[in-house]
């Protein structure tokens, strides 16, 4: 297997997982970190929500935040993984649902990649296990033939297994974990077994508010997480802090430049996508249509990311107007017919009449004609 470096350089991998890119921060939180841990827990709980939120140690370690949003969310989430009910992550596409389910198995277990990927095509061997048909064949049924999924060796190990997209598994799939959360067990029926799960086994899902109504959870299942909102930003300087922070944690790993000058563009991406989104102005005297898209942090961030690309490579190092005007349409205008309506009255209504928006406003009419 391919051997993850516990360096933030990405000179040997593209994105390291959370427990490489951040292994000195959570070093530095267990060696000041003498708090009550539970069973199998690399850190306590105070910790875990340290290690998201941020903070300085007492030894002056900073420790860089990699939530930004309501310090109780992450607090609740915390100390839902410390008892017996499973986490949900719910909320809109783009709300770091990922990112916090991958930042709080780093911090709890050492291990984030026990992770099922959810899809209309996921089997429930992708949840339960599978079997190596080879020695199938050669040796018949046994423990050595089966292959267990990242919910089985989570349930040996007594580590943190991660579901992400769960209610776009079909239900039946879905179900598949209601023993394993009500039980703690798995049986494997075949060989007359059963795994059960040891102390500091728990399990975190994610899901989206757009996929309600898509494959609903059961109430059985439902009763068995406790649901966690992730809401958006609240506010347009959180949104930049949190869309600032990471263009410059990917770039880094993309070798990009740094953001000389890059917070004004910043800015007018993430009031453009606000204002899309809320159907209002910031000064909250002009209503605005809404695209069909989410036009999340998410997509901000990737169409700044795209943009500081574009200056690094064809342009002066200097992110401006014309670098992110192409990402901006891309995001936006998502169904040709109603979206690029919507697009163009708000650029003419709103973008147009903006004091010191001239260069965005003729940025985006070149790349809209």
């Amino acid at each position: 297997m391919p051997v993850c470096v516990a360096e933030t350089s990405g000179t040997e991998v593209l994105r390291p997982h959370a427990e490489h890119a951040f292994a000195a921060e959570l070093a530095a939180l267990a060696a000041q970190d003498d708090r009550p841990r539970p069973d199998r827990w690399k850190l306590s709980p105070w910790a875990v929500a340290t290690y998201l939120l941020g903070g300085t140690l007492p030894d002056g370690t900073l420790v860089t935040p990699k939530y930004v949003g309501p310090r109780r969310i992450v607090e609740v989430a915390v100390s839902t993984l410390a008892t017996d009910r499973a986490l949900l992550l719910l909320g809109l596409p783009g709300t770091a649902k990922t990112w916090v389910s991958e930042h709080l198995a780093a911090a709890v277990s050492g291990d984030s990649t026990l992770l099922v990927q959810g899809t209309a095509g996921t089997p429930e061997e992708a949840i339960r296990y599978g079997w190596n048909y080879a020695q199938l064949l050669a040796h018949g049924p046994g423990r050595d033939a089966l292959v267990p999924s990242p919910v089985m060796r989570a349930m040996a190990e007594g580590m943190t297994a991660r579901v992400e997209e769960l209610t776009r598994i079909p239900a039946d799939v879905q179900d598949t974990l209601i023993t394993v959360l009500s039980e703690k067990t798995l049986p494997i029926p075949e060989l007359g077994q059963e795994v059960q799960a040891v102390p500091g086994f728990n399990l975190i899902a994610t899901a989206n508010d757009r996929d309600r109504g898509v494959n609903d959870l059961s109430s059985a299942l439902r009763r068995r997480f406790n649901t966690v909102v992730l809401p958006l930003p609240e506010s347009a300087e959180a949104e930049v802090d949190i869309v600032t922070r990471r263009v410059d944690q990917i770039g880094r790993s993309l070798d990009l430049p740094s953001l000389p000058d890059g917070t004004e563009e910043i800015r007018r991406v993430v009031t453009v996508f606000r204002e899309l989104r809320d159907g209002l102005t910031s000064d909250g005297r002009t209503k605005v249509k809404s695209p069909s898209g989410t036009l999340s942090t998410a997509e901000a961030i990737s169409v700044v990311t795209g943009g500081l690309a574009l200056s690094a490579h064809f342009g002066d190092g200097v992110l401006r107007p014309g670098d992110v005007a192409a990402g901006v349409l891309g995001a936006v205008v998502r169904d040709p017919g109603n979206d690029r309506v919507v697009w163009q009255e708000y650029l003419e209504t709103v973008v147009r009449e903006r004091d010191g928006w001239q260069d965005f406003y003729r940025a985006c009419r070149e790349v809209s004609a």
